[in-house]
Formats: C-alpha cells, structure tokens, sequence
C-alpha cells in the first residue's frame, strides 16, 4: 500500500493531508518526488520541490488552519501542478520586500520557477494556492 493518496479519476494526481508543522514540509517534498518519478518528469524535481516547499511554507505560516492537504497533479504531458489547500480565507499575494529582510520571497521564488504560472482559488471553507511548472525534458546527445 502506498503511503500516498491517487486520485481515481481524472488527471493522474497524489495528494496528502498533513498537519500544519514544519516537518510537514518534507513529506509534502517527498510525494512530489515520488510522483516525478512515476510520471519520468525527474528534469522539473529540483524547482518542483523548491516550489512546494514555499506553498507549504506559506500555509503553515499564514492559515492558521488544523491542517493542510498537498496535491501533485499531472495537468498535461509536461505540466505537473503542485497545490496546497487550507482553511484560511486571506488569498496569498506577491510583495515587495526591503532588500534586508528576512521573509517575504517565497511567492517571488513561485513565481520565478514558474513563469508566474501560480494562483489561489477561493473555496467556501478556505483556499487552494497552486503553481504549474512546464518540464522541460532534457534531449540526449546525438
């Protein structure tokens, strides 16, 4: 038995619920590795991770919610989508942030790895904040 959830219909898709720790992060690094794999897109793994990291970053620090659910899903071919839903209402937005400071980049980050590919829907109980990387998938040597 995997230790991921798939989705059963639709795009192929793995998603987890986890607590709203740090620790959260690694898991949530994990399935999106697991799931490259599956799907041969291992050439998107180093941004891919780096992106989850921020949205779960993100939600951990600003929703405030029980929990958090993580959701990896193959949109196309070369598109992978990686989203975080949480309870919180407050839609994530991009800022402006003093060259000093310590917080504050994690959507800039987003948005650089994806070609500001990322969003948030609303939901009636919270929100989904996700971003889409385009893999580029590396040619051998002729």
């Amino acid at each position: 038995m995997s230790m991921f959830e798939s989705a059963a219909i639709g795009n192929p898709a793995y998603t987890q619920t986890l607590d709203p720790e740090p620790a959260s992060a690694q898991f949530a690094r994990s399935l999106v590795a697991s799931a490259l794999h599956v799907w041969e897109l291992e050439e998107a793994e180093d941004a891919a991770l780096l992106v989850m990291s921020e949205l779960v970053s993100n939600a951990i620090t600003h929703a405030g919610s029980g929990s958090i659910r993580v959701i990896v899903t193959r949109q196309a071919k070369h598109v992978v989508r990686l989203a975080v839903v949480d309870f919180s209402r407050e839609l994530p937005q991009q800022r402006e942030v003093a060259g000093d400071s310590e917080h504050g980049r994690g959507l800039a980050i987003v948005a650089a790895l994806t070609d500001d590919k990322w969003g948030a829907d609303p939901l009636p109980w919270g929100k989904r904040v996700w971003a889409e990387l385009t893999v580029v998938k590396e040619r051998p040597d002729a």
